[in-house]
């Protein structure tokens, strides 16, 4: 496993993440524990979870309870992330980015995670009827506190990054060390402003959907409806976005890139995110061991600079 500092910041984090929003929901707690095991096995140290994950009815932050039921002994060696922000009620009123939630949002998280700290505490989303100076304050407050170590942004259009960044530096405060942000070889829209943000500010990408919801491991087929159980499946807004005429010929072209190279896609998905220098740990899902096997997999081979060529010509449409 290789493993990078996230951002200009001192925290090290594993290549590969593990993104938790499985756990406690689609999975139970045994094969949640399968999963976070063959992580630690693997070399992970970076599992992202956020409190709003895991909803089961009315209960919220199960994902969270389930993650701190298994690490156990383990919690000093990994790097523990949870997002806040996200409604955890029916009515709305628990959610935001205000210096009162934000309070009452750690300790729920902190005694979800069974945890004294968190090791980066992120903005699930921007909070509109916030002022970002309220919720960098509170954040900084909680850091000199040790409830938390870092603080992070997620799904921050570049606009907000750098305000945020600025305000941080004027007032002295901590300020965020990173951005999670969709990004895949089917998503790059965060290549355009976020990501040149994030690399001028010296953030840390933490990119999610890196197999866009599963396309690149070629579990769908155009004009095959999607395999019962999978994500596709379930979440019909994500296929009506992912499987298009577009995608499907652009993936036409990657297969013939994998095929020419002797890839998979799922080495491309991976070495292609890695490759970016901003890129810190790339947050992938699973529901199976084997999956984190494959991920991990995956990543373990650098893209050469032939096939990093060969890829953005496929991306650009040119033959």
């Amino acid at each position: 496993m290789e493993y990078r500092h996230l951002g200009r910041s001192g925290l090290r984090v594993s290549a590969v993440g593990l993104g938790c929003n499985n756990l406690g929901g689609r999975i139970g707690l045994e094969d949640s524990r399968a999963v976070v095991h063959q992580a630690l096995d693997s070399g992970i140290t970076v599992f992202d979870v956020a409190d709003v994950y895991g909803r089961r009815e009315a209960h919220y932050g199960a994902s969270e309870e389930t993650l701190g039921a298994i690490l156990g002994p383990h919690r000093d060696a990994i790097v523990l992330a949870t997002k806040f922000g996200m409604p955890m009620d029916a009515e709305g009123h628990l959610q935001g980015a205000s210096r009162r939630y934000i309070r009452q949002a750690v300790e729920a998280s902190l005694t979800r995670l069974r945890t004294d700290r968190i090791d980066l505490y992120q903005v699930h989303t921007p909070d509109p009827a916030t002022p970002i100076e309220e919720t960098l304050r509170a954040l900084d407050d909680l850091t000199r506190e040790g409830k938390i170590l870092y603080a992070g942004c997620s799904n921050f259009p570049a606009w907000q990054v750098a305000d945020a960044c600025h305000i941080a530096r004027a007032t002295g405060q901590a300020g965020f060390i990173s951005c999670q942000d969709e990004l895949s070889l089917l998503a790059r829209d965060a290549l355009r402003d976020l990501v040149p943000a994030i690399r001028h500010y010296g953030l840390g990408l933490l990119p999610y959907f890196p197999l866009a919801s599963g396309i690149l491991t070629g579990k769908y087929h155009r004009d095959t409806p999607p395999p019962p159980g999978s994500r596709l499946s379930a979440w019909i807004h994500l296929a009506d976005r992912y499987l298009t005429d577009a995608n499907w010929t652009l993936l036409d072209r990657l297969n013939t890139v994998a095929r020419t190279h002797g890839r998979s896609l799922t080495e491309l998905a991976f070495g292609w995110l890695l490759s970016h220098d901003v890129v810190g740990s790339v947050i992938a899902g699973a529901t199976r061991p084997a999956q984190i096997e494959a991920n991990v997999a995956a990543a373990a081979h650098p893209l050469t600079a032939e096939e990093r060529t060969a890829l953005e010509t496929a991306l650009s449409g040119d033959d």
